[in-house]
C-alpha cells in the first residue's frame, strides 16, 4: 500500500477492501497453486534434494485396531515436549493414556543439541519412575515424535535435515537424532529402547487410521505444518531398497513448497516476517499458514497502516512493535468477537498491546478484517495443499477422511468450514459427500506409540527368524 498523507487517509471502507485485495487468493490462483503442488510431490518422489522432499517414512501398512500392548512416546516439536504412556486395548476398544508435560525453554531451543538429549532423557526418567515402570527388565519401547525434517533410513535411523518452528540447536543437523537420545539414555542407565522414529504428521494419520482404517492423510495446522498421505511403491521412484511393500507413509514436509516463490500470494506482510525470520526464504508455505507466523502477517498489517495514520491515529506500542508480539491466539479472539462495539478486540488492543489511543470502532473493524482475510488465507492455502494430494492419489473421487492435528485447526473460528469451502469451490459440492476433514487431537503420540509396536514386533519376527 503506498503511503497516503493523514489529510488524504482513506475512509474506513476502502481501507477495508485495499485489504481484501491484498489478502484475496482467488479459484484460478489456487488451481495454479495445486498445478504447481502436484509437480513438485513428483520431482520429491523422484529424486532426493527437491524443495517438496517427500520422504519415506518407513511406516508401511496399516494398523488393524486389534494390536494391544503397552508402549511409551515421546512428542517434540513446538513448545511441550510430551512423555505418554500408551495402552492399547485391541479389538475396538482403543487405549488408555498416562501423559505429562515439560516446558522446553528457549535456551534449550537454541543451545546444544547434547543438553536438549539430556533434557528429554531427564524427563522420560522422571515420567517412568513415576509410573513404577524403572525397575523392569526388559526395555521399554518407545516411539519418538520428532517434528523436524529428518531424512530416514530406517524405522529407527534418521538424520536432522534442518531446523523449524524456532529451534536451532548446534551439533544437530546431519546427525542422527536417534542415536544422540539413545546415547543420552545410557549415559543415564535409562532402560528405554527408541524403536522408532515418527514424524508428528505420521503420527496423526497412524493414530486416526487406528481407530478410523478410511483415513487417507495426515495434516499439522499448528505452530508449524506438514502432511503425510499413503503412496503406492511404484510411485517412489527414488525407492532403491529391496524391501517390498504395497504402501508406505511419505512424509512431505510440505512446509517449504515454493520457497523458489513462484506461485504463492505474497504480499509486503509475507516478505519482511521472512526477511526477519531466522530461516529466510525457507518454509515459505508454512509461514503463510501455521501458527507461528499467523500473528506476526498480522502485526505487519497493522503497523503498516499505523504509519499511514490510518490506524490508532498513527499510535504504536512497545508491544505491537516487538516481533512476535501479536500471538495467534489473540486472532482467534478478536475474529470470534461479534460484540456491537468489538469489545473483545477491545480488550486485546488496549490492555494486552496497550496502544496508548482509545481505539476507535473503525479501528476495531480493522484490526477484525485483517485477522479474519489472513485466516481466511491460510484456510484456503491449506486447502490447496490437502487438494493436490488428493488430486494425486486419486482420492479425490473416493470416499475419504484426513486427519487434522493442531491449533490453527482446532482453534481459528471458521477455518475447518473456509477449508471445506474452497475445496468445495475446485472440485464441486459433491466433495463434501466424500470427503471428511477430522480433528485429530493429540494424535501424534498416539501414533508414534504405534508405529514403535509395529516396528519392535518386526524386530522380534526378524530376530526369531534369523
Amino acid at each position: 500500500m503506498a503511503s497516503i498523507p493523514r489529510s488524504q487517509a482513506l475512509d474506513v471502507d476502502s481501507i477495508l477492501h485495499q485489504l481484501t485485495e491484498e489478502f484475496e487468493v482467488s479459484p484460478d490462483r489456487i488451481r495454479t497453486i495445486i498445478k504447481q503442488f502436484n509437480e513438485e510431490m513428483e520431482k520429491g518422489l523422484d529424486h532426493e534434494g527437491a524443495t517438496v522432499p517427500m520422504i519415506p517414512s518407513f511406516v508401511t501398512g496399516r494398523p488393524t485396531g486389534t494390536e494391544i500392548g503397552r508402549y511409551l512416546a515421546l512428542d517434540l516439536g513446538g513448545t511441550n515436549l510430551r512423555v505418554c504412556e500408551f495402552e492399547l486395548k485391541g479389538k475396538g476398544k482403543g487405549y488408555s493414556v498416562h501423559q505429562q508435560k515439560y516446558v522446553v525453554s528457549d535456551q534449550l531451543k537454541t543451545g546444544e543439541m547434547r543438553h536438549l538429549c539430556d533434557f528429554i532423557a531427564d524427563c522420560v526418567d522422571n515420567f517412568i519412575s513415576e509410573r513404577g515402570a524403572d525397575h523392569l527388565e526388559e526395555a521399554l519401547q518407545l516411539g519418538f515424535t520428532f517434528s523436524f525434517p529428518v531424512l530416514q533410513t530406517d524405522i529407527n535411523r534418521g538424520t536432522l535435515m534442518h531446523w523449524t518452528k524456532g529451534f536451532n540447536c548446534s551439533g544437530a543437523i546431519n546427525k542422527d537424532v536417534v542415536v544422540m537420545l539413545q546415547d543420552a539414555f545410557l549415559r543415564k542407565n535409562i532402560n528405554v529402547h527408541i524403536a522408532a522414529i515418527v514424524n508428528d504428521t505420521v503420527g496423526t494419520l497412524m493414530a486416526h487410521t487406528y481407530l478410523h482404517p478410511e483415513t487417507t492423510i495426515g495434516v499439522i495446522l499448528g505452530t508449524g505444518t506438514n502432511a503425510c498421505y499413503y503412496e503406492k511403491l511404484a510411485g517412489i521412484k527414488k525407492w532403491k531398497s529391496e524391501k517390498k511393500f504395497e504402501d508406505m507413509v511419505v512424509n512431505m514436509e510440505w512446509g517449504a513448497f515454493d520457497n523458489e516463490r513462484r506461485v504463492l500470494p505474497l504480499t509486503l506482510y509475507d516478505n519482511k516476517l521472512d526477511r526477519e525470520s531466522i530461516n529466510p526464504r525457507q518454509q515459505i508455505f508454512e509461514k503463510m499458514i501455521s501458527g507461528m507466523y499467523l500473528g506476526e502477517i498480522v502485526r505487519n498489517a497493522m503497523l503498516n497502516l499505523v504509519d499511514q495514520w490510518m490506524l490508532f491515529d498513527g499510535q504504536s506500542s512497545s508491544e505491537l512493535n516487538r516481533q512476535w508480539g501479536f500471538e495467534t491466539a489473540y486472532m482467534s479472539t478478536i475474529i470470534a468477537d461479534d460484540s456491537p462495539a468489538l469489545a473483545s478486540t477491545q480488550h486485546v488492543l488496549q490492555d494486552i498491546l496497550m496502544i496508548p489511543v482509545t481505539t476507535t470502532i473503525d479501528d476495531r473493524k480493522i484490526v477484525k478484517h485483517i485477522c479474519e482475510l489472513v485466516a481466511l488465507r491460510a484456510a484456503r492455502l491449506s486447502a490447496a495443499g490437502i487438494g493436490a494430494v488428493l488430486s494425486h492419489t486419486g482420492d479425490i473421487n473416493r470416499p475419504s477422511v484426513v486427519a487434522i492435528d493442531g491449533s490453527v485447526y482446532e482453534f481459528l473460528p471458521n477455518f475447518e468450514t473456509n477449508m471445506i469451502t474452497t475445496l468445495s469451490e475446485l472440485f464441486g459440492h459433491s466433495i463434501e459427500g466424500r470427503l471428511k476433514l477430522s480433528l485429530a487431537k493429540d494424535g501424534s503420540g498416539f501414533g508414534a506409540a504405534i508405529v514403535a509396536m509395529v516396528a519392535h514386533k518386526a524386530a522380534l519376527a526378524a530376530a526369531a527368524s534369523s
